[in-house]
């Protein structure tokens, strides 16, 4: 049986698991075209407003991109996603991360690649909808008394 985790945050590192950093460095040197289409034009350097890091370990997991900030993970499938014991596997894994309190998007190689558009205009839905939740302290200076 499994004990309940708290929920990720800073005083936690976000459930960072230092285990699985050389697998996940292999991965961020190996990502796929979609993953690597989504990082350039829709991830990197906060394009959307918000930081993402790339192939994160969390849990017992390596997500594809995260914005801790917002909780957010976007996980990018390809054809093995299809396959009725990935799609298990992929439903176990979403429902630790949302324990722990992560947002999921997934989105298929297919639909990045080819309606990359769409996909971040869904991305930025997402993120619109979850500064409510996870609102962000104003940047320094800004409240200060002279």
């Amino acid at each position: 049986m499994k004990t309940k985790q708290e929920k990720a945050s800073p005083k936690n590192n976000y459930h960072y698991n230092k285990a699985l950093n050389e697998k996940a460095n292999s991965l961020r040197k190996n990502m796929t075209k979609a993953e690597a289409v989504l990082w350039k034009y829709a991830l990197k350097a906060s394009y959307l407003g918000f930081g993402f890091r790339r192939q994160r370990p969390i849990l017992n997991y390596i997500v594809d991109f995260v914005c801790l900030e917002l909780m957010l993970i976007i996980e990018v499938d390809g054809l093995t996603h299809t396959w009725e014991e990935t799609i298990e596997k992929d439903r176990m894994r979403d429902l630790e991360l949302k324990a722990v309190g992560f947002h999921i998007l997934r989105f298929s190689d297919g639909e990045i690649l080819s309606d990359l558009e769409n996909v971040i205009r869904a991305i930025s839905f997402k993120i619109e909808a979850l500064r409510d939740v996870h609102p962000q302290p104003p940047p320094k200076g800004e409240n200060d008394s002279p």
